[in-house]
């Protein structure tokens, strides 16, 4: 039987920062905690978003890492519980709005974190007295903003994630002006980033009709702005716009469920946390396509084609090979890296990934069900 929730409020235009304050209220949320990254501060972006908050803004963590730790979510947590703060707003990328999540578990539920990873069955120990969280995103890639779930490294090492409809944040804030001064390759990689979500949630095999609608709907949108977005910067606003659209209903859209391309990027983004995860996204895309190419539900259901459609795209082949170099071709357009080689990642890192990839969430959801084997291709073919 198929589970359809989409539950969250979300405000998506030009100046709908100003609404933070309300939503906090509205949700009672009376001290919020800001949960940022220094990058965001820096660049003016973290100013602008808290703007409507006057001379007396909550106060701020912005020590968020690239790729979101339990040791960096116990830091805030003591920041939080030091400030008295009663709930989280986090405004950045994919980074921040996951750390927050992990935060509003860790300050509510005893033991380490890795106990309410989704791999570890911790899942349903998630209770609803987790904090409440609103996300206003910087970026137009993960979605993480409308998604119940968020990625974290653990003590551990592993990148483990954690799902919960509880998680969901209460409001999302999706205001393209924080993304017009987002530099060319963090437009790129984070477009991709969404634009894997939405072509990899249409090719599982899960039954969701209004998730395989938004999802080819998002496509639309990121794969004709994408290359605006990228290469015009703050010269186009209607491209990042769109980008915001396409990010927010790939996550709303894969709440069905991803696949191989995920299984791959979080294992290789947890032995090297330094690689952006929606690079990694975009240069496992192809091989994947390649491979879910043999699964019945793909060929019944014309899958490839109404992607190509809805990405304006010549009618493709049973293969998936056409699409798949459409892929290669943007991701070079984009100037993003044209494969792992260039990312500094060799053969040697292989057996290691596939032993994460196989033990990751979104292993079983892909259409056809990777062995080993199938993963050691896949990893090769995206050397």
């Amino acid at each position: 039987m198929a589970l359809i929730q989409y539950l969250t409020q979300i405000h998506i235009d030009f100046g709908a920062c100003a609404l933070l304050p309300q939503e906090c209220l509205r949700v009672g949320m009376l001290r919020p905690l800001i949960i940022s990254d220094a990058g965001v501060r820096d660049a003016g972006v973290l100013a602008q978003a808290m703007a409507a908050w006057g001379p007396t803004p909550p106060p701020v963590f912005d020590l968020t890492p690239s790729n979101p730790t339990e040791a960096a979510a116990r830091l805030a947590v003591e920041m939080l519980r030091r400030e008295r703060c009663d709930g989280l707003v986090a405004i950045g990328g994919g980074s921040s709005m996951d750390l927050a999540k992990a935060v509003a578990i860790a300050a509510t539920h005893e033991g380490p974190l890795k106990t309410y990873a989704t791999i570890e069955g911790g899942s349903a120990l998630i209770t609803d007295s987790v904090l409440p969280v609103i996300a206003v995103p910087t970026t137009a890639g993960t979605g993480s903003e409308v998604a119940r779930g968020a990625i974290l490294i653990v003590d551990d090492g592993r990148k483990l994630g954690f799902h919960n409809w509880v998680l969901l944040p209460k409001a999302a804030i999706c205001d393209p002006a924080l993304t017009l001064g987002l530099p060319p390759g963090l437009t790129a990689a984070t477009g991709m980033d969404a634009i894997a979500h939405c072509m990899e949630t249409f090719m599982s095999a899960a039954v969701n009709p209004p998730a395989d609608g938004i999802a080819l709907d998002g496509l639309r949108h990121g794969w004709s702005h994408i290359e605006r977005a990228t290469h015009a910067g703050q010269q186009d606003r209607d491209a990042r716009w769109q980008m915001m659209s396409c990010s927010m209903q790939g996550a709303m859209a894969f709440q069905k469920g991803l696949g191989c391309v995920h299984s791959l990027s979080h294992s290789l983004g947890g032995l090297e946390p330094r690689l952006h995860h929606g690079t990694l996204n975009a240069v496992f895309l192809p091989a994947v396509i390649r491979f879910n190419a043999a699964a019945p539900s793909m060929q019944a259901e014309d899958r490839f084609n109404r992607m190509a459609q809805a990405m304006g795209l010549p009618h493709c082949g049973p293969d998936g090979e056409a699409l798949a170099q459409a892929i290669v071709a943007m991701n070079q357009r984009l100037g993003l890296p044209t494969g792992l080689a260039a990312l500094g990642v060799g053969p040697d890192l292989f057996e290691r990934v596939i032993d994460g990839a196989m033990q990751d969430h979104c292993h079983k959801t892909n259409p056809r069900l990777a062995s080993r084997a199938d993963y050691l291709v896949m990893l090769a073919q995206s050397l």
